[in-house]
């Protein structure tokens, strides 16, 4: 196959709260003879929160982040849920509002920016799984993970809303998603099936409403335990800052311990892959894994 090449945008988690995924993904990406440009000029997405406060300044920063990515010529490959969501919101609208992205062009002029709509925005998970093609996966995989059972969660922001998602995620279904579970089964593993798989770690009240916030936690990791998971994967830091970093708090919400690994969805795939803990930053997590 041809190699593939991306504009890599690292989002603020992943240089900051996990630098253990930025990691895993140079990892994985080298594995897999990926290459990811870095885009060393691009600003935070807007998390969501930039949204509520200044909708046009929340489009313009997206805008400015996909106009590196053009200057690149290349598609531009998120490492985050939200972050794929807010870009690819951003870019979606700007595609189909001549008057915005006229708007949005207006304030890019006074950086030397002009957005033009020529690059597409999708999640890692999907470039392994629709551009590198899970067949190839498995060709790579040399420590297969056949010996554990692995839950599947997907969070929010890859599988919804599905009017901007189903863009870039070949339409996966928001209530019934396989991509992680078909990744799983690529390197070996055994995906379980659980009823919050696909529901919200409750990263995005965790300020406001933190007892709301550790029950959603907690009871996605309880899904997950219930149902003999060995540790659960997923593919966006935000979810993994919740699970990983406030099982605390989770169980305390929830009145039951937990103790439930939350790897980053390159290090379960690196591990396969034959890329040690220390290169996949197992290290850093929170909750110690079977593999470190």
């Amino acid at each position: 196959m041809s190699a593939l090449r991306y504009a890599l945008f690292t989002g603020c988690t992943a240089k900051g709260s996990t630098p253990e995924l930025m990691m895993a993904t140079n990892a994985v990406a080298k594995k897999l003879g990926i290459e990811l440009v870095e885009l060393e000029e691009a600003s935070c997405c807007g998390a969501s929160h930039l949204q509520d406060f200044d909708d046009f300044l929340s489009v313009v920063l997206n805008a400015r982040n996909l106009c590196y990515a053009e200057k690149q010529g290349l598609d531009m490959v998120t490492i985050c849920n939200t972050c794929q969501l807010n870009v690819a919101a951003a870019d979606l609208r700007l595609k189909s509002d001549e008057k915005l992205k006229s708007s949005v062009n207006e304030k890019l002029k006074e950086v030397g920016l002009e957005y033009k709509g020529t690059t597409n925005v999708k999640h890692f998970l999907y470039a392994i799984l629709d551009d590198y093609g899970l067949d190839n996966l498995a060709k790579q995989v040399v420590k297969p993970l056949r010996e554990f059972n692995i839950a599947p969660f997907y969070g929010c922001h890859n599988i919804r809303p599905t009017d901007i998602a189903g863009a870039s995620n070949g339409g996966e279904n928001p209530y019934v998603p396989d991509s992680l579970d078909r990744v799983i089964e690529a390197i070996g593993g055994k995906p379980i099936d659980y009823e919050e798989k696909n529901k919200c770690c409750g990263f995005h009240v965790d300020l406001q409403a933190p007892h709301t916030a550790h029950t959603l936690t907690g009871n996605a990791l309880l899904g997950a335990k219930d149902n003999a998971a060995d540790f659960v994967v997923t593919p966006c830091p935000l979810c993994h800052l919740n699970m990983d970093g406030q099982q605390k708090g989770a169980a305390k919400s929830t009145g039951r311990s937990i103790d439930m690994p939350v790897l980053h969805l390159p290090q379960m795939v690196g591990l396969a892959l034959g890329c040690t803990p220390e290169e996949l930053g197992l290290h850093k997590n929170v909750i110690k894994t079977p593999f470190h």
